[in-house]
């Protein structure tokens, strides 16, 4: 029984001793080179990647990249839509590859489209979004109820659609989202709709 209790006791005393150790990581701050089609690169791929893990990969030739924006479609379930794979594609094996071509495919949105849920959805954002549930980015009903009361809310969340940025809700970075992917009636209807998901 001694034999026993001596060890029990022993890590009792000693998780008794133990700290927490908090690790604060660096808010994330990088984005792809600027180039065409950014904006849909630090849209569609910054919300689970660094921009660094592109950086530090070898050039590579297009069938790597082809492969790779395929493999998070099937494999991870990246809502990227169909129309917007190819510049995609384009742009990573320009910019982070070995394809000298001056061919640019741009992916343009459709700018007659106003329904927010239908450019939230189109946009990867309910990727990271929900309405009443926080998934990596905060729930729109937290973001409608933090701004219930500023009167620069809707210029507030424009900006955050616009630029992106961290630091307001976490150290994981929103994608900026910009003029290039949307117009600012887009910007407006997505950022009003927001901003409506006060609950019940």
């Amino acid at each position: 029984m001694k034999k026993i209790l001596i060890p029990v006791m022993l890590t009792i005393g000693l998780m008794a001793t133990a700290k927490v150790v908090k690790i604060q990581l660096p808010v994330e701050t990088a984005t792809y080179k600027v180039a065409p089609d950014v904006a849909l690169a630090n849209a569609q791929c910054l919300t689970c990647h660094s921009a660094d893990y592109a950086a530090m990969q070898p050039p590579k030739p297009r069938d790597f990249w082809v492969a790779e924006v395929g493999k998070m479609k099937a494999k991870y379930a990246a809502n990227i839509p169909d129309d917007q794979t190819n510049a995609l594609i384009a742009y990573f094996s320009k910019n982070y590859g070995t394809d000298t071509t001056d061919t640019v495919t741009t992916a343009h949105f459709d700018s007659s489209v106003l329904d927010p849920q239908v450019i939230a959805t189109k946009m990867g954002c309910l990727q990271c979004h929900n309405v009443d549930k926080k998934v990596i980015g905060p729930a729109y009903r937290e973001v409608a109820a933090k701004y219930s009361k500023d009167p620069k809310a809707l210029e507030r969340v424009r900006d955050q659609i616009v630029n992106g940025g961290s630091g307001k809700w976490g150290t994981v970075p929103m994608p900026p989202y910009g003029h290039a992917l949307l117009t600012q009636e887009q910007i407006d209807a997505l950022a009003k709709w927001v901003l409506a998901q006060k609950g019940q």
